[in-house]
């Protein structure tokens, strides 16, 4: 459905710090890169997810956040524990959250920017 998403951050070299730790956790990269913008993906100019450099930049509302698929629980952890060191703030340790369903693991944070962001797996393993 989604082709990518775009957050507007104020500071794109410390976002850009996060997410390299975020999204390397869960096995994305930077795919692209310029003065404005940072792509995150699995390929060469195919971001997924694009950082836009945006003075004015503010979060959306209560209400919204963005979950990212986790291949395993330990990338969860991960996730959780190396954006913490560059930044983010705790919104949910790691853990399984049952209100979701028997298998629901996953880790909450706020980027530097107030972006509300998951990393979940949803599988018995």
């Amino acid at each position: 459905m989604l082709h990518h998403i775009s957050f507007g951050v104020r500071d794109l070299a410390l976002s850009g710090a996060f997410y390299d730790a975020a999204m390397g956790a869960l096995g994305f990269r930077r795919v692209f890169e310029d003065d404005d913008a940072i792509g995150y993906g699995l390929e060469d100019d195919k971001d997924l997810l694009c950082l836009k450099l945006r003075p004015e930049a503010e979060a959306p509302g209560a209400g919204f956040h963005m979950a990212f698929t986790a291949p395993n629980r330990a990338a969860v952890d991960a996730f959780h524990a190396a954006a913490l060191r560059v930044g983010g703030r705790d919104n949910g340790a790691p853990g399984l959250r049952p209100d979701y369903g028997d298998h629901y693991y996953a880790a909450f944070l706020v980027d530097p920017d107030g972006h509300h962001i998951e990393a979940v797996i949803n599988t018995a393993s």
